[in-house]
Parts: structure tokens; sequence; C-alpha cells
């Protein structure tokens, strides 16, 4: 059997070798490794894939939050809702740019943030909500943007982790993950669903004033050269990763589908063991699984089954350990004991096994085993 990895880029790569060597060689032919014609050769086919008017390629999935927040004009001391339970990214881009960061809960079953704790989080000073699309399937987006038009509130989507996953509203229509509220944001690190082979990110919008203004602050807050109208960053896609996620994105549809077919295995498994829970979906959303997310129940020692099976050479994961609120950097006198029960929860209970495009059925027969295996000790 192959050696199994959380996430196998190496096979992946080689099934599309030629045609990723072909695009690379193209870029360092041409010598246009900045804002080639790669970039904005991606940037067409994602709007056309995700069916949204703008696409803003940028340097990273940080930068694409920082720029979100930049061009709707948030000032020093404005709060920003977000969640706990995710990664530091979502609340670092608020923090740095002088706004409040405002953590709320998650819902126990989805991991994903809880609308009605949205709306009691709410004050005169919130100007934003950023919901987490977190482990690949969209939050709740119609109630979030419905809480949203209420209060007179931005919504820009954390879905770094969601790119693909669709949303179907009560009235039947369908969006993709990013598109449904005021900015989308997403990261193509190289684990990501959509992976570049370096940094990489992009923002995604309807609007077209946005769109310009995006565009602006990401180009050193000029739209003619020389002319600075605006502050601006310096955050841009390099060419050569534009080429590989062009070549990428055409596959997309079959590594998402590739994923869900890996997650159905793992859940055909372990559904109604009585010691974890298979990750649940939501209603409105499909999943993309950018992870796929076991809770265990408290009596499990999680540590202990992940250092079972690293000496099974079975990679395993603990996203995240210390919630939001806990950390140094993010602690506040508006949070007391007991105000983020869930994530608490979930920190110390989930563990993510492997989960990419290139799973075999050998490799899961093999994990699920061996997480059987370790459960037997506590079944009497």
């Amino acid at each position: 059997m192959k050696e199994i990895r959380m996430v196998d880029l190496a096979t992946q790569y080689e099934k599309i070798k030629i045609e990723i060597n072909e695009a690379i060689n193209e870029v360092l032919e041409s010598t246009a490794f900045i804002n080639g014609p790669a970039v904005r050769t991606f940037k067409e086919n994602l709007e056309k894939h995700l069916k949204v008017h703008h696409v803003i390629p940028c340097a990273n999935g940080t930068d694409a939050l920082q720029l979100a927040m930049m061009a709707l004009d948030l000032q020093p001391g404005d709060e920003v809702i977000t969640a706990s339970f995710t990664y530091v990214a979502t609340a670092e881009v608020i923090a740095l740019l002088k706004l409040t960061p405002v953590l709320v809960d998650v819902d126990e079953e989805t991991f994903l943030i809880d609308p009605q704790k949205i709306e009691k989080a709410i004050t005169s000073k919130t100007k934003a909500i950023v919901p987490v699309h977190l482990f690949g399937q969209c939050a709740d987006m119609e109630r979030i943007m419905a809480i949203a038009n209420r209060y007179n509130l931005f919504v820009i989507e954390d879905t770094a982790q969601a790119i693909n996953a669709e949303y179907t509203f009560s009235d039947g229509t369908v969006k993709k993950a990013g598109t449904i509220g005021h900015i989308g944001c997403t990261s193509f690190f190289p684990s990501k669903n959509l992976g570049c082979y370096g940094d990489g990110g992009a923002i995604f919008t309807n609007d077209d004033v946005l769109a310009s203004k995006l565009r602006m602050i990401a180009n050193h807050g000029q739209s003619i050269q020389y002319h600075h109208d605006i502050v601006g960053v310096n955050s841009r896609l390099d060419t050569i990763q534009a080429a590989i996620l062009n070549i990428k994105l055409k596959y997309l549809n079959d590594y998402t589908k590739a994923r869900q077919a890996a997650a159905e295995y793992y859940d055909h498994a372990f559904e109604g063991h009585p010691l974890l829970k298979i990750p649940k979906r939501t209603l409105n959303s499909t999943h993309v699984f950018h992870q796929y997310t076991l809770k265990l129940s408290p009596e499990v020692d999680r540590n202990g089954l992940k250092n079972y099976l690293a000496e099974q050479k079975i990679p395993s994961m603990i996203y995240y350990p210390i919630p939001l609120h806990k950390q140094k950097a993010y602690q506040s006198d508006r949070y007391g004991p007991g105000d983020f029960p869930i994530s608490e929860q979930l920190a110390a209970s989930v563990i993510s096994l492997p989960m990419h495009t290139e799973l075999t059925k050998e490799q899961q027969d093999f994990i699920i085993h061996h997480v059987f295996n370790f459960l037997k000790r506590y079944i009497s």
C-alpha cells in the first residue's frame, strides 16, 4: 500500500504533470512573471466557474480578507463578528486593521457560526460579519444575510476551505460559496481544494464599485500608474501560480467528487459508532470536505488516538486545539467563563483524518481498521 498522507499533492501532481509543466514552461519562456496573461485567463475562468461578476486575484487568503475590509472603509473601533472556532487568520486581519473582533460560538453539529449568536452580539458599533465556511460547507447564509440586511451590515465570506461548495436558498436559488455576501475571500494554499504550488488568494464580488476599489487597493491604491488615489497594498497572484491554477480549475469538479466519495466511504464505516460522530451536513449546503473531521466522545483519549495512528503511519490533525477566545492575542474582557462552551468542546474533541483527491479504498480501510482498533479498548 502506498504511503498515506494527510494531503497527497504528489500523486495528484503526477496525474496532471504534463499539463502543469507545459503551463509553467510557457510562463518561463514568456518571462511575464507578474500580471502575465495567465493571471487574466485564470480570473476569467474562475468568474465563469463561480458565476460571479468579479474575481480579484491576490497574494494569499489572509490578504484577501484584509483587502475586503479595507475596501469596505471599516474604521478603527468598528466591530466585526466572526466565529471563535476557526483558524486565526480570520480574526488576525480584523485586529491588524485596528477593528474589534467580536467572537461568537458555533453550532455543535456543523461546527459553523451560529446565526442566533451573531444577532445577540450585534451592537451600535457592529459593521460586518465574517462567516467561515469551515471544513468545506457553507454557514447558514440565508439567515446571516437576513440579519445583515436587518442591521445594515456587510458580509465577508471566508471560503478558504469551501471553494466549489453550493448553497441552496429556500426559493431554490443556488449560489457558490463566496458569491453570496458582499465579498468572498479564498486561499489557494497548496493543501486547499483548489491549491497552487505556492501562495495565492482571491476575492469575489458582484458589486462593480467594490471590485474597482479592491483592484486599486491590491495595486498600491492606483488604477492609473503613479496616480495613487487611496492607500493600498501590494498583493498579487504571480503568473506561475495562476498558470497552475488554470490547469487545476479544470479538474475542480472531479476533485470535489473524489473528496465527497471518500467522505461517504468514511461515513459508511463510522456512522452509528457510540464513541464518535461523523461530520454533519447542513440542509442547505453541499460539502466539499476540505477536512473530514470526527467528533470523539469525552472518554476517548484524543491524543492517544492520534499517537496510535501515527505509530501505524497514519497522519491525523487537530483543527483547532485552542479556540480564538482563549488565544492570548484575542482575549477580551467582553468574554467570560462559559461563553463559548461549544467551541471549547470541539477544540477538545475533534480529530481530522486524511482527506484528499487521491485516497484509495485500501488506504481508507487501513485507516478505518485502526481507528476501530484503538476504540475497542473503550468498549467492554
